[in-house]
């Protein structure tokens, strides 16, 4: 494994990237007050000093205990969509491919018209139907019912390869019902497509919820990335010169996206045999 992490850089540099988002968040719980994150729980518009690594915003509060404590929670949107979306893609997927005739051609059908739509726009459409600022659970409820769609696509025509290998028809052939075949010889070899799957929709998941955020859909006093970089914006803090109010956010945003695209390419490069390097 570790022979394996050496050659494939992509996936290693992004574990290492996502380690260090990781070890940010659970340290800090340890070593900072996130009490301090509470508006007034300072002087405002504070620089980056001994007492306030990150410096503070205009509403007083400490930016590295904002930082720690929004960070789970953008990363939890992300996680759950992932996991809702990957979910539902994933039965879909198999319905459509193994089954194929009229379940295929509707699956197929609901996907392709569902892909030309922009999801943003429908996030944000919801959102406003919902007449509430959207809660952090809510929020990855209403982004994983909407994750579904690419993932259905690229997992059905990952199966329609898979179903035709000679392993799955010499099951057929031995007498195996539709839910062994699937689940004994199509499910183990989808799993690693799976997971890269899974951690290119959590990104995607990441983006929506940062994309709500900024359009100010979700509850104001949050604390996540996307909210920090909405009050950043409402108070023009770059015009202000508030660099360390908008900077630091931005900075755990792109080591995540960059981490999570890093780990994807190297699992599709696990996935995918034809793009594996020798040893």
């Amino acid at each position: 494994m570790l022979g394996y992490l050496r050659r494939n850089k992509n996936l290693s540099i992004g574990l290492v990237l996502l380690l260090i988002v990781a070890l940010f968040a659970l340290l800090g719980r340890v070593f900072w007050d996130l009490a301090l994150a509470e508006p007034l729980s300072g002087r405002a518009n504070q620089e980056p000093s001994w007492d306030h690594p990150l410096g503070t915003d205009r509403q007083a509060r400490d930016l590295l205990a904002v930082m720690v404590v929004g960070t789970p929670k953008t990363l939890y949107v992300g996680l759950a969509a992932g996991v809702i979306g990957v979910s539902i893609g994933t039965v879909l997927g198999l319905l459509a491919a193994y089954f194929g005739g009229w379940i295929d051609a509707l699956i197929r059908g609901v996907v392709d018209i569902g892909l030309t739509i922009p999801a943003l726009l429908v996030l944000v459409l919801v959102a406003i139907s919902l007449h509430a600022a959207l809660t952090i659970n809510q929020m990855a409820v209403v982004i994983g019912s909407f994750a579904w769609l690419f993932p259905t696509r690229t997992i059905r025509s990952q199966v329609l390869s898979i179903r035709e290998r000679s392993y799955v028809q010499m099951a057929r052939m031995s007498g195996a019902n539709a839910a062994q075949v699937i689940f004994k010889e199509i499910m183990p070899n989808l799993l690693p497509y799976l997971a890269a799957t899974f951690v290119g929709t959590v990104s995607g998941g990441v983006l929506a919820s940062v994309g709500l955020d900024l359009l100010g859909l979700s509850e104001l006093d949050s604390n996540t990335l996307g909210i920090t970089l909405y009050w950043s914006n409402y108070y023009a803090a770059l015009l202000h010169g508030l660099w360390w109010w908008f900077l630091p956010p931005v900075i755990i945003i792109m080591l995540l996206f960059v981490g999570l695209y890093l780990v994807s390419s190297g699992l599709d490069e696990f996935a995918n045999p034809r793009t594996r390097r020798a040893v």
